[in-house]
């Protein structure tokens, strides 16, 4: 190769060099990101008045929502689904949990945790969850939960997402339970996550 091509070569390469940072710092192109893994450390209170930890998730596959006792759509809208979808799964439900985490720690005791999980349609299988103020909150950053309290008055509401994680039973993620998933969708995704086995990270 001569000495010549060489040259042109190496000044291609530095142009496709500096192309691409351009690119980049105009957002025409993104660099590599790595997927935000999604769960970590916690440690609440259940219904019960225990203190719980992440290790609640071991050994099931878990359905974790963060909502609010007092919320008039998404959150019961939400447990019904996901409580008919336990009875969809038959025998595999002893291997299925719900877990709703309160993003209200300020009305949401365990009692009225308890209370509310109480209804018929929703899971039989749930553990509820809350805790201080900094506790809650360092348990939604850990699952990318966006909450927000909204009104100033006793009858306040808390904006919040309404996506459901599906967990594996190593404590990991799985998959996105969108909101408005019917029953039957639920379960379909939880079996097909089963089906994968307990290293499952997708469904």
């Amino acid at each position: 190769m001569s000495r010549r091509l060489l040259v042109i070569l190496a000044l291609l390469a530095l142009a496709f060099a500096v192309l691409t940072a351009v690119a980049v710092r105009q957002g025409v192109l993104a660099p590599k990101q790595e997927t935000a893994a999604i769960g970590g450390p916690f440690q609440l209170v259940d219904q019960t008045g225990r203190t719980v930890d992440q290790s609640v998730l071991k050994g099931k596959w878990s359905a974790v929502f963060f909502g609010y006792t007092n919320c008039p759509d998404a959150c019961p809208t939400t447990m019904f689904a996901l409580g008919q979808a336990e009875k969809l799964l038959g025998p595999k439900a002893q291997d299925f949990q719900t877990v709703f985490l309160s993003v209200d720690p300020g009305r949401d005791t365990p009692k009225r945790l308890a209370e509310f999980l109480a209804t018929d349609a929703y899971p039989k299988h749930v553990i509820g969850l809350t805790g201080s103020p900094d506790q809650v909150g360092a348990a939604a950053k850990a699952y990318r939960v966006y909450y927000q309290k909204a009104g100033t008055d006793a009858a306040y509401s808390v904006d919040h997402s309404t996506i459901t994680y599906l967990m594996n039973p190593k404590g990991r993620f799985a998959c996105v339970i969108a909101y408005n998933e019917t029953p039957q969708q639920i379960a379909t995704q939880v079996q097909a996550a089963m089906a994968k086995g307990d290293h499952a990270d997708s469904c």
